[in-house]
Parts: structure tokens; C-alpha cells; sequence
């Protein structure tokens, strides 16, 4: 631990002292999502209180308290009396790029893992049908699975994809993004709804929950670079273990 934080302070010495127009307490929490997100500060990880870290950066504490409430708002952090700031075990997910889950899982030096639940062509009902520019009926590809963040089971996915853009569906492992890649089709963009619900049975049979959480329901249509809507998915996903992130 003491390692980890020797590190997150080289690093926040090195981007306060950055001349850039940026406030110095977005400057420091970006730097803290920046730990998380490369490993170097693991989830559960206790940081130094704000005085101490006041004191290794050289900013104020004024400066801190702002950046572990913005941190803490994200959902990045939980900070509780007596306890400290603890590094929360979410993940932190881009609605903006066109990634897929699991290269921004890897990014996060975490490990993605995907158990397939359903792969098979069906016809598209209406609201599939508008999504992805298609006549009502069209056959499209459904992939179904439980998406897991290291051992932790975190959403279940439905994507439908037009029928001429898999080959085979058996070909395609825990990424659909590199199947598409390997087909020389490139996801460019993503366009998303977020709405909230509480879990249904079939969410709390595949997601085992001790105590129910609200499930955020992400509905995405991602684009090639022709603007050709290549798949729309819809996930259901744990609200305690996500955090969305959309930024222009």
C-alpha cells in the first residue's frame, strides 16, 4: 500500500505542477481516476487522509477536500468518519467511445470475461427494427451474456447485430468489438439512453446480490465510420458497481 501511494504522489506532484489552465483540484482527482484506472491504486485501497496528502503535494487542504468531493460524487470514492477514503470497487465506463466493455475493462488493468448465455438469429421486433435502420422482421443476431469485471459479475447484455455482419457467431469469444475488427468493421461512435429500474428475477438469478440495488439499463447503437448502425445493445447493469462517464 505504502508503494501504491508513493507512486499516486509522484504522479500528482508531477500533473500540479503541469502549466495548464486546468483548477488544481480537477487536476488532482483526475490524476487519482488516472491510479485507479491503470491498477496502481486497487480497489478497497485506503488513501492518506487530507492533511497528509495536503502536505506530500503541497496544495491545500481546501484543495484536497475538493477533489475527494468530486471524487466521492463520481462515485470513485467513499469517504466515511473515522474510516477514511476508500477506493470503491466500480467501474468506470465510457458512453462516449466506441470502445466495447472489454477493451475499457483491459485499460483499466482489470480483466474482462464474458459467459455467453445466447447466440442466435431471430427477427427483429419494431423498437430493434428502428434502431438499426431495418425493415420490421429482419433477421439479426442476438448475443446474450453475463459480462464479469475479474471474478465479479457486474451486467447482463442483449446485442442485436444485422445478420449479413457475422459469419459465423461461434467465432466470436469474450469481445464482440474484436470480432468486428477482425472483419475489417470498425466501430466508430455510440449513441446511449440510461434509465434505472429495480432488479427483476432474471437479473438476481444470474447476478447473485446480497441486497437489491437499483440496475441501470443502458440502451446503444454504435455507428461505423459511415454512420451505418452496426449493433444496438441493451444492458443491465449493477448501480453500485458502475460509473458512467459521457464527456465532450
Amino acid at each position: 500500500m505504502e508503494q501504491a501511494h508513493t507512486q499516486l504522489v509522484e504522479q500528482l506532484r508531477l500533473r500540479l505542477a503541469a502549466a495548464d489552465n486546468m483548477p488544481l483540484y480537477l487536476k488532482f482527482a483526475e490524476t487519482v481516476k488516472a491510479a485507479v484506472r491503470s491498477g496502481i491504486l486497487p480497489q478497497g485501497n485506503i488513501l492518506p487522509g487530507e492533511r497528509d496528502l495536503s502536505q506530500l503535494t503541497g496544495v491545500s487542504r481546501i484543495t484536497v477536500r475538493k477533489a475527494m468531493q468530486a471524487l466521492e460524487d463520481e462515485g470513485v470514492v467513499t469517504r466515511s468518519r473515522g474510516y477514511g477514503t476508500q477506493i470503491n470497487n466500480t467501474f468506470e465506463y465510457s458512453l462516449k467511445e466506441a470502445r466495447g466493455f472489454s477493451q475499457q475493462v483491459v485499460l483499466r488493468g482489470q480483466k474482462p470475461n464474458t459467459l455467453w448465455v445466447n447466440k442466435r438469429v431471430v427477427q427483429c421486433d419494431a423498437e430493434v427494427a428502428e434502431q438499426l435502420k431495418l425493415p420490421v422482421n429482419s433477421d439479426v443476431f442476438l448475443l446474450k451474456r453475463i459480462r464479469y469485471v475479474d471474478d465479479d459479475a457486474v451486467s447482463i447484455e442483449e446485442s442485436y447485430v444485422p445478420g449479413e455482419l457475422i459469419a459465423d457467431a461461434d467465432d466470436i469469444g469474450v469481445s464482440l468489438y474484436d470480432y468486428f475488427r477482425s472483419r475489417n468493421i470498425i466501430p466508430q461512435r455510440t449513441r446511449s439512453r440510461v434509465s434505472a429500474r429495480m432488479p427483476d428475477s432474471e437479473f438476481q438469478a444470474h447476478i447473485k446480490l446480497e441486497t437489491p440495488v437499483p440496475v441501470l439499463v443502458i440502451k446503444q447503437v454504435a455507428f461505423d465510420p459511415h454512420n451505418r448502425p452496426i449493433e444496438y445493445s441493451i444492458s443491465y447493469c449493477r448501480s453500485d458497481l458502475y460509473v458512467f462517464v459521457c464527456e465532450e
